[in-house]
């Protein structure tokens, strides 16, 4: 099972969005699982429920600082994620991909987390 599968899974194991993203990576983060889901505890419907970034992409710019920092910011690096997961998702804002704002969903969950994953897959 490829990890975008694997986040999903975890997902429906009864994680938020960006927990789930980040224990896909468990293995590439340092496998603390207790620590990846506090670190994603609060993400849960996007960051400030439901009002701003979604918790799959954040869980992914995480990612890209703990595997990418090296004193430098990664910033080349954060814009591209986030530009890549707006164009495949439609938007980064959980209550517009959720249909919250708009009463038109863009983007599910599932397909939120798998987006972020695999985005994440290709900085490791």
């Amino acid at each position: 099972m490829d990890r975008a599968e694997r986040a999903v899974e975890i997902k429906h194991s009864g994680s938020n969005c960006c927990q789930a993203v980040l224990l896909a990576f468990a293995d590439e983060l340092g496998g603390d699982e207790n620590a990846l889901r506090a670190v994603g505890a609060a993400f849960g419907c996007g960051m400030g429920a439901f009002d701003a970034t979604c918790g799959a992409l954040c869980a992914a710019q995480m990612i890209l600082g703990l595997k990418k920092f090296s004193g430098r910011p990664v910033l080349a690096d954060a814009k591209a994620v986030h530009s890549s997961f707006r164009a495949a998702c439609g938007s980064t804002d959980c209550g517009e991909l959720k249909g919250i704002k708009t009463g038109k969903m863009l983007c599910s969950c599932d397909d939120c987390v798998r987006c972020a994953a695999r985005l994440a897959e290709k900085l490791i």
